[in-house]
């Protein structure tokens, strides 16, 4: 089968994840293309995946450059040239409405993820993400997400049941290069007494409640640390005054090197988010074994066995998420046990989650 991803935004994130689905059906013995950005991780993607690179889009989707629709326009002809059996359109950019309906008028069938069905609390572009997803859910022939509650909504909405395919958020945050070894790093693993937030530091992601909580834990020396802050943002706009001194940051782009030693050390992951949709940080955690605590927000509690794989709490309350850090931070066999089954489940569910994605693919290349 040839499968082309398209992904016009240079957001690394969503390469990441554009990533992990055009490596695995390489691996699985697919013809894979990639239709991107000049300005993309080439070191995200394995070699077999060919890349064509007809945009050079330095914006993220919904910016004044995004209503140049020019590059739809040139990645539908990087697609007239490859011509795939099924296109995936990966992740957001206005230019993805165009480019649907051209692709409609080409009769070939197409997957679109809807990563956000709700925009994050202060995103400037709230109204248009809504407008957006109703014409990607018009023109799309298929529609990919990552919560059983959004493919609820979407039924809820009139969208006929087999137009919609749920799959869990399971990519990993790391380089191609590490993909044959990943499996012995992750299994060199300890429970050191600290939690792991991971990611971009901004509002919407409770730092400001999380540093709150690790305020309330009680360090035991003044080099110990309870809590690290791993990814770039500005603190200071997040956080008034000082930080508890067992609360390290490390405020800056996380190398893969840096990111495995983080999740391999670390005692338990933390999600304190205000508002979400999903996150492949849970399944990041569960890979190298270790727990998670997430808040009851979007379809992060869909992805948590509460007592089993993690602990559910609700969002904005730094007394609940300082109790349930307090706990699973002074139990370490505990962690590892919780940890275990979250390696199972996450294990399962990559498996399932193969078996769909092909078959998605399959049912809309005989169409």
């Amino acid at each position: 089968m040839r499968i082309c991803y398209i992904l016009l935004s240079p957001t690394f994130g969503m390469h990441q994840y554009t990533a992990d689905l055009a490596n695995r059906m390489v691996q699985a013995g697919h013809q894979v293309s990639l239709v991107t950005t000049k300005n993309y991780p080439r070191d995200r993607y394995l070699t077999d995946v060919c890349v064509r690179t007809p945009v050079d889009a330095q914006n993220t989707g919904f910016s004044a450059d995004a209503f140049r629709f020019s590059g739809a326009r040139a990645a539908h002809a990087e697609v007239g040239i490859l011509l795939p059996d099924v296109v995936h359109l990966t992740g957001p950019h206005a230019w993805n409405v165009t480019l649907l309906w051209l692709l409609r008028q080409t009769a070939i069938p197409t997957v679109h993820t809807l990563h956000d069905l709700e925009p994050h609390s202060g995103s400037p572009y709230g109204r248009l993400l809504h407008l957006w997803n109703k014409s990607i859910v018009r023109q799309a022939d298929q529609i990919l997400v990552h919560g059983l509650r959004y493919r609820e909504r979407l039924l809820e909405g009139g969208l006929a049941p087999e137009r919609v395919t749920y799959s869990p958020l399971l990519h990993l945050s790391l380089g191609a290069a590490w993909l044959q070894d990943l499996e012995a790093l992750a299994a060199d693993i300890c429970y050191e007494p600290w939690g792991l937030f991971f990611g971009r530091l901004e509002r919407y992601k409770g730092v400001d409640h999380l540093v709150a909580a690790a305020g309330a834990l009680d360090g035991q020396s003044p080099e110990a640390r309870s809590l690290v802050l791993a990814g770039p943002g500005d603190m200071d706009a997040l956080v008034a005054g000082p930080l508890p001194r067992w609360v390290e940051v490390r405020n800056r782009l996380i190398r893969d090197e840096e990111v495995l030693d983080l999740f391999r050390h670390c005692g338990l992951l933390v999600l304190p988010y205000r508002d979400a949709t999903q996150s492949a940080l849970i399944a990041h955690a569960y890979y190298f074994r270790k727990p998670a605590i997430v808040t009851r927000t979007g379809a992060l509690p869909e992805y948590v066995v509460e007592g089993e794989t993690g602990w559910v709490i609700s969002p904005e309350d730094p007394p609940a998420l300082a109790d349930a850090l307090r706990q699973a931070l002074s139990d370490p066999a505990r962690l590892a046990r919780m940890g275990k089954a979250a390696r199972e489940w996450y294990d399962q569910e990559r498996k399932t989650e193969e078996v769909t994605l092909q078959q998605m693919y399959a049912r809309l290349a005989r169409r």
